[in-house]
């Protein structure tokens, strides 16, 4: 089999778990990404694959040949100060480059407030924090590239990521934790396996132009998943905390907005059936297989 070139633009939690699938799948691949840090060569998963330089200062041109040849490129790293620097510095080369896939993780805080009700991918765009400003203006930005230059080009809006290394479960253990009370606030989430599986769906399946909601079929409380997660591991329920006096700034942003974010989409174009479809069957597999 012919090996397929990737280009991924940060090599975070979802682009590994992304790149395992054609581990798995024993897909041959010829990979490279991209890091904050100087370009050197790395391995991951036994793939042997070399890591470009690339910040918002600089960056290693060398990139460029290998950006002209990838078949798919994947892009998941945020704005910086308010801009897309994929954008800022590599639009003349993806144009034209003779990839057949580019997707873009975006997040659902370009959503904003909803009050706790449903949105989907048609629903008003109405960030209130910084970086869901910055998502939107980015998605914006990467829209319209593809709209002038006919490139195969998806979005996906990711809900809150976990995973079987990073969750509540672990976080809980740590006591890290602490139960925020806030009436009516939801939001949804999403284990970074089921982004993997849409991502992977979704190479021969693309639509080109398209957007998609990313996240399980039960949005629910932080309170809720705690208090799940203590059961679960048979502690004891953590200390209770307002809403209204949380200082940290982030998690400050992350109480503002309110949401249940739908899933019809992505799971309808791609025929798609959940490994974790809730908090529920996420937790209890990460209990049993790694805690």
């Amino acid at each position: 089999m012919k090996e397929l070139n990737i280009f991924c633009f940060g090599f975070g939690q979802v682009a590994k778990n992304f790149i395992k699938k054609f581990n798995h799948e024993n897909i041959p691949i010829n990979l490279s990404t991209t890091s904050r840090e100087k370009t050197q060569k790395k391995s991951y998963e036994n793939i042997n694959y070399e890591s470009f330089q690339f910040n918002e200062k600089s960056f290693d041109s060398k990139l460029e040949e290998k950006l002209k040849k990838a078949d798919y490129i994947l892009i998941s790293i945020a704005p910086v100060s308010g801009v897309d620097i994929v954008i800022k510095n590599l639009q003349s080369i993806i144009k034209s480059s003779k990839a057949r896939w580019i997707t873009y993780l975006s997040a659902t805080s370009v959503y904003g407030d909803h009050k706790g009700k449903w949105v989907n991918e048609k629903s008003e765009t109405n960030p209130t924090s910084l970086n869901g400003l910055h998502r939107l203006k980015a998605e914006k930005s990467w829209m319209s590239l593809a709209i002038n230059e006919n490139l195969p080009f998806q979005i996906f809006r990711m809900s809150g990521i976990y995973s079987n290394e990073r969750n509540i479960l672990t976080r809980l253990k740590k006591k890290e934790v602490k139960i925020i009370k806030k009436q009516n606030h939801f939001f949804s989430r999403i284990h970074v396996d089921d982004i993997a599986n849409i991502l992977f769906k979704s190479l021969e399946n693309l639509v080109s132009k398209e957007i998609y909601n990313i996240s399980d079929d039960r949005p629910a409380s932080s309170e809720e998943v705690t208090l799940y997660g203590s059961r679960l591991l048979g502690i004891e329920t953590p200390q209770e905390v307002e809403a209204s006096t949380i200082e940290d700034e982030m998690l400050k942003n992350f109480y503002k907005d309110s949401k249940k974010v739908s899933n019809k989409k992505v799971k309808n174009v791609f025929n798609y059936e959940f490994k974790h479809p809730t908090y529920i069957e996420g937790l209890n597999y990460i209990r049993n297989n790694f805690i």
